[in-house]
């Protein structure tokens, strides 16, 4: 059998599919975009072969490396990655190379599309939160007069929870609306109160549930990727509960032939109308590939499997070999860089030691929703689960106080107050009685030797201001005769000047006055002697050129 895997490399945990599949036999054929030096020995050790590409957007790449396998070691079975970003790229290289076994690239609108799943769920009679294309704002703001707020916006093709939000008024529509990124096709959706609640497994070719388990989201996904939380959940037991029975009827639903599969439930946390009562599970989403966070593995610490085993079995053999029986409570927490835990990383490690299965940093790409530091534990009781998952999350708060302490440090100082301010009261209150009578009779003796010596002073500096004032006056007028006499002879000296100049300048203008007029006359007759002369002036004289209106 031949097996090409896509991205064998990365996440890095997934080279456990293809060991498990070349220890069977399987020719196990990677096609990575990472240089074959850099790759983990456990992934180089997985792989029959390994061919590198620049990029594994480039399909032309992609291909030509399928082309050389075919070529090497014949018709190629299976075309796998178990990664929901390559699914199209593996359903188009099965078309390419005639593979039948998995998705065909005409299969991929309900396996990506959420509005197409929605479609689906009803076609097997389930119920589903309301829904429309975000296409105009009008229309979206109709939608919630319909169905009230808050109300939940995303990818219609997306994974996880990336650009996913919840609103809770207009605004925040309109504000969504007016700066959301055009390139990505978005779904509004009624808002499902609740928890999110997984069922995955492995299926036959015939739709045949091979190995399945739950795991229950203890924190919100959307809310971890847009508030950078802890995230932290933990397994729960399928048999014999109703998520079976409805992640039964969605594996019938959806062509999970020969597949790994991921569903994701709400279930209610309140009555809701058109949907259900409190309780009840809501679909959803579904995933055609194994789900993430290393939730394999957290399968198999709950079960003591393998479940890449069982996938590889599945593929191989159409069958499972395991006794499947739950053993183990299992839990993952994801903690946050920049966070102050009670425990650092060390502490948790050493104080949980026997519990703890997988501690693992994790790569910046998937840290927004897995975490950047992981753990993975499992326990015999839920309580224990509980007990260790708060341990990994709690927070170191700041130290403050108790408030009963406080309050009985008042009382007690409030109460010794008392018992001393009326001894200090009294003991303060005669001195100080007798410091006042002090002062003031000390005033008074001061102030009558000070008050006879100030009348005198005042009586003198009166008389002496008499004294001065009179000479002062005196001095003043006999000036002001003085600058008065003083001005007398310029006056009539300058008038004396003026009646001297008058009479002289009044004899000339006179005399021109005469010579003026004498030449007026003078030109006035030589004008006439002109006039007379001129026969054209004197016809322009007789007859002028407008004749004068009649009035």
């Amino acid at each position: 059998m031949n097996v090409v895997f896509i991205s064998p490399h990365f996440p890095e945990y997934y080279h456990n599919f293809c060991s498990r599949l070349k220890n069977r036999g399987v020719n196990v054929l990677g096609v990575g975009d990472c240089p074959y030096d850099m790759i983990s020995d456990e992934t180089k050790n997985s792989l029959t072969e390994y061919y590198y590409v620049g990029s594994l957007e480039n399909y032309d790449e992609v291909y030509r490396a399928c082309a050389y396998f075919s070529s090497q070691y014949g018709k190629i079975d299976w075309i796998e990655s178990e990664n929901e970003y390559w699914l199209e790229l593996e359903a188009t290289l099965r078309r390419d190379f005639n593979v039948t076994t998995g998705p065909q690239i005409q299969d991929m609108r309900w396996m990506k599309f959420k509005s197409a799943m929605k479609e689906v769920y009803k076609s097997a009679g389930l119920k589903v939160a309301d829904y429309i294309k975000l296409d105009t704002l009008d229309e979206a703001l109709e939608f919630t007069k319909k169905n009230g707020y808050p109300v939940i916006v995303k990818p219609d093709n997306g994974v996880g929870a990336t650009h996913t939000y919840k609103l809770k008024d207009d605004e925040e529509l309109k504000d969504f609306y007016n700066h959301k990124q055009d390139y990505i096709d978005y779904i509004l959706e009624d808002f499902v109160p609740g928890d999110v609640v997984t069922f995955e497994g492995v299926t036959d070719k015939d739709k045949n549930i091979l190995f399945s388990t739950s795991h229950y989201m203890d924190t919100s996904i959307m809310d971890t990727v847009n508030d950078a939380s802890d995230i932290y959940f933990h397994s729960e037991p399928v048999e014999g509960k109703p998520i079976y029975e409805i992640g039964e009827k969605v594996v019938k639903a959806f062509d999970t032939r020969s597949r790994f599969f991921h569903f994701e439930f709400i279930k209610l946390s309140e009555d809701k109308p058109g949907l259900g009562r409190k309780g009840d599970l809501v679909p959803l989403e579904v995933n055609m590939r194994a789900p993430g966070a290393f939730i394999p593995d957290m399968m198999n610490y709950a079960y003591d499997v393998d479940t890449y085993t069982i996938w590889a079995d599945m593929m191989i053999y159409n069958t499972c070999f395991y006794e499947i029986e739950r053993k183990y409570y299992v839990g993952y927490v994801g903690r946050r860089l920049g966070i102050d835990y009670e425990l650092s990383d060390a502490e948790v490690a050493d104080k949980y030691r026997e519990y703890i299965k997988i501690e693992a940093d994790i790569p910046q790409v998937l840290a927004q929703a897995e975490g950047n530091h992981i753990f993975i534990f499992r326990a015999k009781t839920k309580a224990k689960l509980n007990e260790i998952t708060k341990a990994i999350i709690a927070h170191k708060k700041k130290k403050t106080a108790p408030k009963k302490a406080v309050k009985k440090t008042v009382k007690a100082v409030t109460k010794k107050v008392e018992k001393v301010k009326e001894p200090v009261k009294e003991a303060v209150k005669e001195p100080v009685k007798k410091t006042v009578k002090a002062v003031a009779k000390k005033v008074e003796e001061v102030k009558e030797p000070v008050k006879e010596p100030v009348k005198k002073t005042v009586k003198a500096v009166a008389k002496k201001v008499e004294e001065t004032k009179e000479p002062v006056k005196v001095f003043v007028e006999v000036d002001k005769e003085v600058v008065k006499a003083a001005l007398e002879e310029p006056v009539k000296a300058v008038a004396k000047k003026a009646e001297e100049v008058k009479e002289p300048v009044k004899a000339v203008v006179e005399t021109k006055k005469e010579e003026v007029k004498a030449a007026v006359e003078e030109k006035k007759e030589e004008l006439k002697e002109v006039v007379k002369k001129s026969p054209r002036a004197r016809k322009a004289v007789k007859k002028p050129r407008h004749k004068a209106k009649k009035r």
